[in-house]
């Protein structure tokens, strides 16, 4: 880190056994992410007029380069952070997850979802009871109206925007589906 790491404690006495975890977990995230430059933690007795009882909070304010990464732990009605331990893990875990989102956007390690064979019911052949699906790249699939999911081949209208499965096989019409499911009003990337 570029700048000494800062610790507070608020409604409380210092501990130099909770300061002590506090720079073990700044440790670990270090080892997690090398590129933090400042961080601040404040640990805080949220009840101080009990004797027992007291919830602690937890924030961690970190800096990396171009971002702050901020972690507040609330402790709300969570009677586990009656234990300041246990609110300092939950905060680091949490900061941990955050570092480990902000690397793998750097790194473009980010997860895509595959957005699955789609297209919209090119022609229908109701009294054959089978159909065509036009995909975005314009090729057509063959559909029979016994690989339609959850609808009713026979209220099926051409235009209506539907998810395929792609059989193995090729009909006698070309590239064909297995299954067939309408979208409904909800629209695919």
């Amino acid at each position: 880190m570029q700048t000494p790491l800062e610790i507070t404690f608020r409604n409380m006495d210092h501990s130099d056994a909770v300061e002590a975890r506090i720079r073990e977990k700044v440790g670990k995230l270090e080892q997690v992410y090398d590129r933090i430059t400042a961080c601040r933690v404040r640990v805080e007795a949220i009840n101080r007029q009990h004797t027992k009882g007291n919830l602690f909070q937890v924030n961690i304010e970190l800096s990396v380069p171009g971002k702050q990464v901020m972690v507040g732990r609330n402790p709300g009605k969570n009677h586990a952070h009656e234990d300041v331990y246990v609110a300092v893990r939950d905060a680091f875990n949490a900061a941990r997850r955050r570092l480990e989102d902000h690397s793998r956007r750097k790194s473009g390690k980010v997860k895509t979802h595959e957005v699955p064979p789609h297209g919209k019911v090119a022609r229908l052949f109701p009294y054959e009871g089978y159909g065509f699906i036009e995909t975005p790249d314009g090729r057509e699939i063959y559909f029979h109206e016994n690989s339609l999911v959850d609808s009713d081949f026979a209220k099926l209208e051409e235009g209506q925007e539907v998810r395929y499965v792609a059989a193995e096989k090729e009909s006698e019409k070309g590239p064909q589906a297995s299954t067939v499911k309408l979208i409904g009003k909800h629209h695919l990337a």
